[in-house]
């Protein structure tokens, strides 16, 4: 826990005198007074964080972390668990929703995985040109069944965490303006609806989805599995590690670390649906001032994701009717607060652009 703790220990407050000296200049821009909304508390939110009083997203970045649960052989998913490796190399080769999305606004998608249930070889000559995309930072080969028991050691629920950290750091140091997070992995609905039953502690089944598109009877299965889980293991709702470890997942914990380690280095993130929030919420139970640093891109259609949201009191930019995952929404969301820094940036004041202020 030493390294979660002191990278919790460099997250500090927002630059409350930048966001003041944003604020006036949105308030100058040659428009009424607030009249561009939430693109304007975008701008403003990514200045006290960056401190930097016009920042530029000059290198967006989406991680898509990838892992395989052990609750799958439960029958929770519609997918087998071979899908899990198999859209990885999709990522890879750029065949997926997030690469074609992540073209669209210009971000690079990097894929890390953080226990996929199979190993992820060197790629066919199609894609070798993109394997500096892909970063092994596997925790193990999947988590364990979480009917059965916990779903990982305490440990590696804190290496998750640990990894998730480093492999953000780590492309800090080449440039990372802002970050997505997405997921990959077969059956994580499962746990990360589990994650928030365990926080929350509101019945499974308003917190439990359809992930993948099940059946009503897959359905009732699913929450029954949840619930076994969470009363076999009973994790503890005061401690993030404890229910990380005993109903989440290696992604989650991997998306997690990614959340403080940009907190920590002045980095806005923005989080996607269902998964990536499962990880945003147990840095938010770790370090609350990380909320500060944090956009939620969207409204998952996922049933739990609100209650993610609402804990965290964080607004959804968007609400799609998405529910894919891989980080889809999380780059839309960078889009549209980027449109917020262009306003900062680049639209005139009344004073450059020779235009009468409003009567006072």
């Amino acid at each position: 826990m030493d390294k979660i703790k002191q990278v919790i220990g460099r997250i500090k407050p927002l630059d409350s005198k930048l966001m003041s000296e944003a604020q006036r200049r949105l308030d100058n821009l040659t428009k009424p007074r607030g009249s561009l909304g939430r693109l304007e508390e975008f701008a403003k939110q990514v200045v006290g964080i960056t401190g930097d009083i016009k920042p530029e997203f000059r290198d967006k970045v989406i991680f898509a972390m990838a892992g395989d649960h052990g609750v799958v052989e439960e029958g929770v998913s519609a997918f087998p668990q071979e899908v899990t490796p198999q859209m990885v190399y999709n990522f890879l080769r750029e065949g997926a929703g997030i690469n074609v999305l992540a073209k669209h606004v210009g971000a690079r998608v990097i894929v890390i995985d953080m226990g996929v249930a199979a190993e992820i070889r060197n790629p066919p000559e199609s894609i070798r040109d993109e394997i500096r995309n892909f970063i092994n930072k596997k925790v193990a080969f999947g988590t364990k069944n979480m009917t059965k028991g916990p779903a990982m050691t305490r440990e590696d629920a804190v290496k998750s965490i640990e990894n998730g950290m480093e492999v953000f750091m780590e492309r800090k140091k080449h440039g990372l303006d802002i970050l997505g997070t997405g997921d990959m992995g077969i059956g994580n609905t499962t746990p990360s609806s589990a994650v928030i039953a365990a926080f929350s502690e509101i019945e499974v089944e308003k917190v439990t989805g359809r992930g993948t598109g099940i059946s009503d009877e897959a359905f009732e299965n699913k929450v029954r599995v949840i619930k076994k889980a969470l009363d076999i293991n009973k994790p503890d709702t005061k401690d993030p590690i404890d229910i990380l470890a005993k109903v989440g997942g290696f992604e989650i914990g991997g998306l997690c670390g990614c959340v403080l380690g940009a907190a920590a280095a002045n980095t806005p993130v923005v989080i996607d649906g269902l998964i990536s929030t499962a990880g945003a919420l147990i840095a938010y139970e770790l370090c609350p001032q990380v909320k500060e640093y944090v956009f939620a891109a969207h409204k998952s259609v996922e049933a739990g994701h609100q209650y993610m949201l609402n804990r965290m009191n964080l607004n959804p930019i968007l609400d799609l009717n998405m529910r894919l995952g891989e980080g889809t929404g999380a780059v839309l969301g960078i889009s549209i607060i980027e449109a917020g820094i262009k306003i900062l940036n680049e639209m005139a004041t009344f004073e450059d652009a020779g235009v009468s202020e409003e009567i006072k």
